[in-house]
């Protein structure tokens, strides 16, 4: 029987996700460093298939992280602070957050962080809420 993947080789697929993107490489150019295809790659950081520790510590260190970096227990979002890997897997945080570090004047800055702000608080407050679930007719509760 084949072996199943886990929540753990889902996370590790996150993490090489948004380190493989914060590093600005492609999948093709990440298979291609560790000897894979750009499928595998998909498969691994959809966490459909298992990445073996040889390869994992290939990865590492094309990603210049240690290898330790893919498996971090999850402490900050316990403690209320929101996952780091979560918010660069968001479509556009890379590009986003290259573009801003390019800011060199602080006020600036600032002000950038400012208007994201405004205009996250105003997508929500336009954002309709999700749709309710419709109650169960004719079932026993």
């Amino acid at each position: 029987m084949p072996k199943q993947t886990t929540e753990v080789d889902r996370l590790v697929g996150v993490r090489i996700t948004a380190l493989r993107k914060a590093k600005g490489l492609s999948q093709t150019a990440l298979g291609n460093a560790v000897g894979v295809t750009f499928q595998q790659v998909q498969k691994y950081e959809k966490g459909q298939n298992r990445v073996g520790a040889g390869r994992l510590r290939e990865i590492a260190r094309l990603l210049e992280v240690p290898v330790s970096a893919f498996f971090e227990e999850q402490a900050d979002s316990e403690s209320g602070d929101d996952n780091v890997f979560g918010f660069l897997s968001a479509q556009g945080a890379i590009e986003l957050l290259r573009a801003y570090v390019q800011i060199e004047d602080e006020q600036l800055r600032r002000e950038v962080l400012a208007i994201v702000r405004s205009a996250a608080r105003l997508s929500r407050a336009v954002s309709p809420p999700p749709p309710a679930p419709a109650p169960a007719e004719g079932r026993d509760a």
